[in-house]
């Protein structure tokens, strides 16, 4: 069983609710786009990665007039400009690894604006295959409670073919669920299949080791990964850090 965290708490919540991030919308919009472009067009149900774009988007309350118009727009050609998907790596103060999957049409822009982001909070961007190591790719599944037990719901989830779940907490209202990337669509099927409601469904990179932070170094961390998140052209920013609970909450405020 994974391990548990009040930060994994506050960060789930916050990539859905956080007001600050005034461009989720658009970045949901970029990740419909590339996925119509790249995984083999505008039928969801014909394209999974299309499919998962578009869950992401209702998961944030993304009106459907505006995805069914930007998957329109994105098979018809006229979407904007040819977006990238890049990835810079680099190190967040006390050594943590930091990983930035971003989508721009200016790499030059973009790799400006993250190198001068990690600058000026005490980070260090570094070169391409320096922390990749560190990270794993996991397809991730958060499922509801709906009122059901912790324990069996954990072994309704296993039955499914899960290959880890999260550490359950008080308080907690989904179960985090892990499996193979590849396995992602055939595990949403078979968790839906039991009557389960799952509230997200996608891939991340998950680290394969963690490493501790002191009280300064988590709340510098922590400055950090916002400060990247509110570039415009970052999607995700991932770390390898082990935040306390007491630092999370006092960096929540």
């Amino acid at each position: 069983m994974s391990g548990h965290s009040k930060w994994a708490q506050i960060r789930r919540q916050k990539g859905v609710n956080d007001s600050k991030r005034g461009a989720l919308f658009t970045r949901l919009g970029r990740e419909i786009v590339v996925a119509v472009r790249e995984g083999g067009g505008g039928d969801p149900d014909a394209n999974f990665r299309l499919r998962m774009a578009v869950q992401r988007a209702r998961d944030a309350n993304m009106p459907m007039d505006n995805i069914e118009r930007t998957i329109k727009r994105a098979v018809g050609g006229a979407e904007g400009a040819q977006l990238d998907d890049v990835v810079y790596e680099g190190y967040a103060p006390g050594g943590a690894a930091i990983m930035v999957q971003a989508m721009t049409d200016n790499r030059n822009r973009t790799a400006a604006e993250i190198r001068t982001t990690f600058g000026k909070n005490g980070g260090n961007l570094g070169e391409s295959g320096c922390v990749d190591w560190i990270f794993e790719q996991k397809g991730i599944f958060e499922v509801a409670l709906d009122g059901k037990d912790p324990d069996e719901l954990t072994l309704d989830v296993i039955d499914a073919g899960a290959e880890d779940v999260d550490e359950f907490l008080d308080g907690d209202e989904t179960l985090i669920v892990y499996t193979d990337p590849s396995q992602l669509n055939q595990m949403r099927e078979a968790l839906e299949a039991k009557g389960l409601t799952l509230t997200r469904a996608e891939t991340q990179l998950v680290p394969k080791t963690k490493i501790d932070l002191g009280e300064k170094e988590s709340l510098q961390t922590l400055r950090l990964i916002d400060k990247l998140e509110e570039l415009d052209d970052v999607q995700n920013v991932y770390t390898n850090a082990q935040i306390a609970d007491e630092y999370a909450e006092k960096y929540a405020g």
